[in-house]
């Protein structure tokens, strides 16, 4: 017999691909851009932005902390250890590298999966800085600046999530002692999903309801410490732990905490805004009612800037696999190469156009939104340090109605950006099967994305009964009055166009979306108003003229970004043939409510559809150098098939050669599950050991 290694690994014989070779598919699909595509990332970024993220990439790309080679392969247990190892040297990598806030966030972005620490930086850490005193910044947030300690954010319990008011956690004053008592009174008060709470944190921000002096004055955030910093074990009174696997996300430890009667200083209390009187108890009611909105507006703000990242991600990976991915001869067009008919690129079938070209649009249009929601929240902080809070109820409500619809459009985005990859994009070296997993969360957190969508809706109804009233004035910072104010000035109004060409132009569309989404807010006021429909019999409606609202807003934003710009002409044109591709495409989704509105005819939906293709055909061109522009390195994009080299099928291979089950000739489990079942064969004579049939047969 000969001798057998069954510990070499499995490899792929040393062949090519069939040509054409995707990289120069690739170069083709980017000779056909109009545009700079380098420029078109500094107006995005900025070049300063870039630059750090070159230099960062530089340094993490090389960091076996951060290596991602073994990501899809590793169990849950081993997402959280090697989760921990990268958060601990992204600290070190902090201070060898002298990296600045901007430099690190670049790095954790790279690194593209939450792991045990990122609830401290997104959570915990601007938490402290809004809503803390000098003497609490003192205590909390610069031993946390410093890793000294590791925070969370503990809001949703067990049995309550986006109803915060419905939260069961108390914090009740003790004057005698001049601390509160924090504690769960029922099972479904224990703290839950809570990221970085499971193993990591050493602190949390627990929202819990103040009682003092016998009054129940809704939920609060303390700042509670609820592990030993000597040996991380949890704190007497306290139930700590891991609520176990998830969906996805499973490189954050999300966690669970109960409180039996646990005691916390006075000072835990965070009392930028209200206060309890040492002593006394007595409360002091912060200047606004909304101020508590703060953390949550900023991180839904982000949320939606995050929205761009996974539609670039999920529309760089698909567009370039589809530009290299050939199916089926064309016998119409064939298309050749050195005088050799070869199949098609996916990319050029109109179908595969429609399901990818309006996603590249909407990753451009979150873009845009997202930066304006940040400058919109920064601009919120200088105003209410002055006293003025005009802005906070509009950036609360399109903050609130943005994050659900964005979200909800990623979620989609993602999963049809997989499907569009065939085969191949069920695999999870795609780049888009995880991806999808541990993206889905954010449909739900920081509010279910149906629920927000009542907080938009409450905005808008009452901003529609002011402008009736005459209370409310159109402004810069307020189109919601704009538009509903045209819309009372002509609620008989009808579109103007007359060819499919006429939907280009950018005042249509937005007279179109402006009409809609105040045809919906009327129809609702009128019927709570004066028909005496409940509010729970209109939650559906309630979250169309949400979604109606928000898309007017991505839509106007992307619009208006364009009309002052430094980048050239050939850029801008594409950029606006992009817009409008957006705005179409969204109208054909909701053609019904243009319909119903009475704005659109039934020969201008079959122009509006006609226009889509037609705006399809001008895209796809310039598809692969726009999801270029959006300067994704692939360690970043961590995908076969969206490599920027276009190298799909040898990625595709050498990732396959990594799987564990690979790194063996016979599996272990052979001895006992299929060796048994093969000598009974051989034992009842049907086989011989080398795999031939009996003669006996």
């Amino acid at each position: 017999m000969s001798s057998f290694d069954n510990n070499v690994p499995t490899k792929f014989p040393n062949l090519e691909p069939r040509g054409p070779a995707g990289e120069l598919l690739l170069a083709q699909e980017r000779a056909k851009a109009t545009f700079d595509v380098n420029q078109l990332s500094k107006f995005m970024y900025g070049e300063e932005w870039l630059n750090k993220m070159d230099k960062v990439l530089d340094v993490v790309s090389n960091e076996p902390a951060f290596d991602k080679t073994g990501r899809y392969y590793e169990s849950r247990e081993d997402k959280i250890a090697n989760g921990f190892k990268k958060d601990k040297r992204l600290v070190e990598l902090v201070k060898e590298q002298k990296w600045d806030e901007t430099e690190t966030s670049i790095a954790n972005f790279l690194y593209d999966q939450s792991t045990p620490f990122t609830l401290h930086y997104n959570m915990f850490i601007p938490t402290l800085r809004s809503q803390t005193t000098d003497e609490q910044k003192k205590l909390f947030l610069e031993p946390a600046l410093k890793h000294h300690i590791i925070g969370c954010y503990a809001q949703t319990e067990l049995g309550h999530g986006s109803n915060v008011q419905g939260l069961e956690t108390t914090a009740t004053y003790i004057p005698e002692t001049n601390e509160f008592e924090i504690h769960s009174p029922t099972l479904t008060a224990s703290k839950w999903w809570i990221g970085g709470l499971g193993k990591a944190a050493t602190h949390a921000i627990v929202m819990a309801r103040l009682i003092t002096n016998g009054k129940d004055l809704g939920p609060h955030p303390f700042c509670v410490q609820i592990r030993s910093l000597k040996d991380h074990r949890p704190l007497k009174g306290i139930t700590v732990g891991d609520i176990g696997p998830k969906f996805g996300f499973n490189s954050v430890d999300n966690g669970f905490i109960m409180f039996d009667h646990y005691r916390i200083p006075h000072v835990a209390f965070l009392a930028k805004y209200s206060q309890v009187k040492q002593g006394s108890g007595e409360y002091v009611k912060p200047p606004n009612a909304k101020l508590s909105y703060g953390t949550m507006v900023f991180v839904r703000a982000n949320i939606v800037m995050g929205v761009r990242y996974a539609l670039a991600k999920a529309t760089t990976i698909a567009v370039r696999y589809s530009a290299v991915r050939q199916q089926f001869v064309d016998a119409a067009n064939p298309k050749k190469w050195d005088n050799k008919v070869v199949e098609t690129p996916v990319l050029d079938y109109t179908m595969q156009q429609y399901r990818l070209l309006p996603t590249v649009a909407a990753a451009y249009a979150c873009f845009f939104t997202g930066s304006e929601m940040i400058r919109l929240y920064n601009l919120n902080q200088v105003e209410m340090q002055k006293g003025n809070f005009g802005l906070l109820a509009d950036l609360h409500a399109s903050s609130s109605g943005l994050k659900s619809l964005t979200t909800t459009m990623a979620a989609e985005a993602i999963e049809d950006c997989r499907r569009a990859c065939g085969g191949h994009g069920y695999s999870l070296f795609s780049g888009l099967g995880q991806f999808y997993q541990d993206y889905l969360p954010n449909v739900t957190w920081e509010g279910d994305n149906y629920i927000l969508t009542q907080q938009t809706a409450r905005y808008l109804l009452k901003t529609y009964r002011n402008v009736v009233a005459g209370k409310a004035v159109p402004s810069e910072y307020n189109q919601t009055v704009t538009y509903l104010t045209q819309y009372l000035e002509n609620t008989k109004a009808k579109c103007p166009v007359t060819t499919a060409a006429d939907f280009n132009n950018p005042e249509v569309i937005l007279a179109a979306f402006g009409f809609r989404a105040a045809y919906g807010i009327a129809k609702v006021a009128e019927q709570i108003d004066n028909q005496g429909r409940s509010w729970n019999s209109m939650l559906v409606e309630i979250s169309r003229i949400s979604r109606a609202h928000c898309q007017f807003v991505l839509v106007r934003t992307f619009i208006v970004a364009l009309q002052n710009t430094n980048l050239d002409k050939a850029t801008v044109s594409v950029l606006r043939t992009l817009a409008t591709l957006f705005a179409l495409t969204t109208m054909e989704k909701e053609l019904s409510e243009f319909l119903l509105s009475g704005y659109l005819n039934a020969d201008q939906t079959a122009m509006l559809k006609e226009q889509v293709i037609t705006v399809l055909e001008q895209i796809r061109p310039q598809a692969v150098a726009l999801v270029d522009a959006f300067a994704l390195p692939d360690y970043y994009l961590h995908s076969a098939l969206g490599r920027a080299d276009g190298n799909v099928y040898k990625a595709m291979t050498d990732m396959a050669e990594r799987e564990p089950l690979n790194h063996t000739q016979v599996v272990d489990s052979y001895g006992t599950a299929i060796k048994p079942l093969i000598q009974a064969g051989q034992a009842a004579g049907r086989w011989n050991e080398d795999g031939t049939l009996s003669a006996k047969l």
